[in-house]
């Protein structure tokens, strides 16, 4: 979905947006996977991965940038 280039390229808002959406969408997947069978449970791993890489571009911002 986002490489970690792309998400770079996003502003600060944008990456808040997504990071908002895609955990509302990781919480959803985990609820269905409670009560029925997910069509594609690797969309688990693809959403925590994805809020990973938005977690660690905010937190490279706001240490001024890569080491």
């Amino acid at each position: 979905m986002n490489k970690a280039a792309e998400l770079r390229e996003m502003s600060d808002e944008q990456l808040q947006l997504t990071l908002n959406e895609t955990a509302e969408t990781l919480f959803r997947l985990r609820i269905k996977a409670q009560t029925e069978r997910l069509d594609a449970p690797s969309e688990l791993r693809k959403h925590r991965r994805l809020i990973a890489r938005i977690k660690t571009v905010q937190s490279q911002r706001s240490n001024g940038g890569a080491r």
